[in-house]
């Protein structure tokens, strides 16, 4: 798999989750951290914010990496139209599990391809909801105690033992939930040239 220009694939993300993700694709890429502000605008909905901080994401590096496919992600989760973010401690994750159990939470998760070649950039906001089972805080506690997932929107793995908390999963994509919606990257690589197959 070889194209002109761009040279490299860049991945704007240091998230190990991201980066496990776009291995699946066997292409080869490098990662760069991307230090912007991920603060919402007035007025600005999880849909749009996502689309912004990924297409943001992806510029930020562009000095570094001036003739590259540069991938940005952002992800948030919204539950009864509020963004909730990464929960970092134990009692706001318990906190937000329970505000969970029985509904349904949607994550959005923006993508951008930005070709820092030719300035072309593709982004799009790819949703995925979760549809929490009815928990009880034993239940709860017993996952917060096993999973400890204090750094992820949500306060869920749903790779691991996360998947024991919930009633359905709904959405084109399993990898969207993990932040990198792989299928609709792949087309968006096709478009620039870039085939994993």
């Amino acid at each position: 798999m070889t194209i002109n220009k761009p040279s490299r694939l860049v991945l704007g993300s240091t998230s190990p989750f991201r980066k496990e993700i776009l291995n699946k694709l066997g292409v080869p890429f490098e990662t760069a951290s991307p230090d912007i502000d991920e603060s919402q605008i007035i007025n600005e909905t999880p849909a749009q914010l996502v689309v912004r901080l990924a297409e943001k994401k992806a510029r930020a590096v562009a000095s570094e990496y001036p003739d590259n496919l540069i991938i940005g992600s952002d992800q948030v989760a919204v539950i009864d139209g509020e963004i909730i973010g990464k929960p970092m401690t134990h009692d706001r994750a318990f906190e937000q599990l329970t505000n969970a159990s029985g509904k349904t939470v949607r994550f959005h998760t923006g993508l951008c391809l930005y070709n820092s070649h030719t300035n072309v950039v593709q982004c799009e906001s790819v949703p995925f909801d979760v549809v929490f089972r009815e928990l009880t805080a034993s239940q709860i506690e017993n996952y917060l105690q096993k999973e400890t997932p204090y750094k992820c929107a949500g306060s869920f793995k749903s790779e691991a033992l996360g998947i024991t908390l919930f009633e359905k999963l709904v959405g084109d994509d399993p990898n969207t939930l993990m932040g990198l919606p792989l299928i609709r990257l792949v087309a968006m690589l096709e478009k620039e040239g870039l085939r994993a197959i």
